[in-house]
């Protein structure tokens, strides 16, 4: 990623990475994701996005690379080729897999 020229660019992004990396490891387990820790996430987003004016889809890119590194598979073969329509810039399709439902009566 060539977001480098601000320092406070290169900061947030080395932490909004390390943030990716365990919220999309967490929910790969299965583990829950707190809201707010998605929000933090996504504003980290639009902070580096204020700073370097333009960087949305690099943003996109790293962070595309994080879920497919943790889910083993892309954002698209998850959500579909128009996720982004879905989840515009700067959500972050960060969801739990389906609890499992076992009906509590025979009816």
């Amino acid at each position: 990623m060539k977001i480098q020229t601000n320092a406070e660019c290169s900061v947030l992004l080395a932490e909004l990475q390390r943030r990716w990396q365990g919220a999309f490891a967490a929910l790969a387990r299965g583990d829950d994701l707190p809201p707010a820790h998605r929000f933090r996430m996504e504003g980290m987003m639009e902070s580096i996005a204020l700073l370097e004016p333009g960087c949305q889809g690099e943003i996109t890119e790293a962070m595309a690379t994080m879920y497919q590194r943790e889910f083993g598979q892309t954002l698209e073969q998850d959500f579909g080729q128009a996720w982004r329509q879905f989840y515009p810039f700067p959500q972050i399709p960060a969801v739990m897999k389906r609890a499992p439902v076992y009906p509590s009566t025979t009816d």
